[in-house]
Formats: structure tokens, sequence, C-alpha cells
């Protein structure tokens, strides 16, 4: 038995720290890029940007686009894993309408004030932003059409209970629509035990093909996957990690059969 494992308490705290800094100081530099620039470079539409509060994409730290996969209609229930500072909840809301209903989940507790804040000043009344973890978040069985998550699935140090979280609360022909840093190859030991390095989005990267099989035992059908591109980490380590096990960035629609 491996004598290394990952401080999950670590992890949480390191993760934590960092998307607060996000939330609060979106200007400074971090593993990975930010803001407008990205959003847009990634393939989210300037006008549906515009729509929104900037204050939100400041922040945005996703790894993709992803709506277009989650084809969100008129009315629809979304829950988005790991929403940050909400601009994907803000977006998925613009789809829903008023009659529809956007809940965020997330942990660090600046996100969820910014993401609350902004949404309110925006009249989005079919937004609510929740503290939780995406292991266990506080949905019922059943009651969600769409569930959405972008970069946030690889901090997870249980990736398995997170989909067959997303299958319980989807309704039978729910989707799930996500964008994800996955790897090529099997990550070693030394990077999959380090905390810093799962906060940056690189040390819980799971192997593309161990993502999928997961995502499938929790009965869940996958319907495409699409490489990014055009994402990019920004700093040496993340991007040597890159260049060494394939460390990329997906886009993935599945739905609950």
């Amino acid at each position: 038995m491996s004598q290394h494992t990952l401080d999950t308490k670590d992890l949480e705290q390191r993760v934590s720290q960092m998307y607060h800094e996000v939330a609060v100081h979106p200007e400074h530099e971090f593993h990975f890029e930010t803001g407008r620039a990205l959003a847009e470079r990634l393939g989210y539409p300037a006008g549906e940007l515009d729509a929104i509060p900037a204050g939100a994409i400041d922040s945005f730290a996703g790894v993709g686009y992803f709506l277009d996969l989650a084809g969100i209609q008129p009315g629809e229930t979304v829950l988005d894993l790991g929403s940050g500072s909400g601009m994907d909840s803000m977006l998925a809301a613009r789809h829903t309408g008023p009659d529809g209903k956007v809940t965020g989940i997330d942990f660090t507790q600046a996100q969820l004030d910014k993401a609350t804040r902004l949404a309110t000043e925006a009249g989005l009344g079919q937004v609510e932003f929740q503290r939780g973890y995406i292991e266990q978040t506080p949905v019922a069985d059943g009651s969600v059409d769409v569930a959405i998550s972008n970069g946030v699935i690889n901090l997870s140090p249980d990736k398995s209970v997170v989909f067959g979280e997303i299958a319980r609360v989807l309704r039978p022909g729910g989707r799930l629509a996500l964008a994800d840093i996955v790897t090529d190859s099997q990550l070693p030991e030394g990077v999959t035990c380090d905390a810093s390095l799962w906060a940056a989005c690189i040390g819980g990267a799971m192997q593309i093909d161990a993502y999928r099989a997961a995502i499938e035992a929790a009965g869940l059908r996958i319907e495409s996957v699409r490489v990014n591109d055009e994402y990019k980490f920004l700093s040496d380590s993340a991007a040597g990690a890159t260049e060494k096990w394939g460390v990329k960035s997906i886009s993935l629609l599945a739905v609950r059969p």
C-alpha cells in the first residue's frame, strides 16, 4: 500500500484560499487565466457576456465552454457544481428565463457572497447560491434538468462520488454538461499526493479513459466530448505538467437515461 496520501483537509484549505483570492483580487496572477479575455477565447459569445454583470466575468476561472452542449431551455432547473463567481449560473439563467431555477453550489464564501450580490443587483431572481460540497449537494433526487460544472470536478478527491451525486439529482433524460481538466496518461504519485498541484487544477486531473468510465459507472451515457485547445495554464510548473502528461481541458455532454 502506498505510504503517500493526499491531505484532503489541506487541499480544501488551499482550494478555498485560492478561489477566495480569485473572487476578491481577480487581477492577481494565478496558475491559470481569469476574466473576460479567457471566456471569449474559450468560446463564450460576447453578446451573452455583455448581458450579465462584469464582476462575475472578472473572476471567471473556468476551463472551457459547454453551454452550447447543455441546450438549456426556458423553465428548466439547473444545478451549477462549483459555481464560483456565478458567471455560468447567470448565463444559464438567461436561458431558463424567470420561470426556471438555477442553483449554484460552492464552498468558498467570498465567491458565494460575490455571486449572490451580483445576481441580486442584476435582478436575476431565479438564481440562488448555496454553500455546499459537490460530493453532497442539498438537492432532491431527480429534481434537476441540467447539471453544469466548469473546471471543478478535477478538484474533488472522489470523482466517482461526484458523478454518482449528479446521477442522483438528475431526472431521467436530464443532462450533464461540463468542462474539466483531464490527462492523457495517469499522473505519478508525487503529483497526485501534492495538494498544491491539486489546487492548481493539475494534481487531481484524472486520466481521460478513467474519467469517462467513472461517468458511465454512475449510470450516465456520454453523448459527446471535445478538447478545448484554447485553454492554457500559465505557470512554468503547470505548463510542464501539460507537456509531460497530456494535461488538457475537455467539454463533455452526458445524459441520464
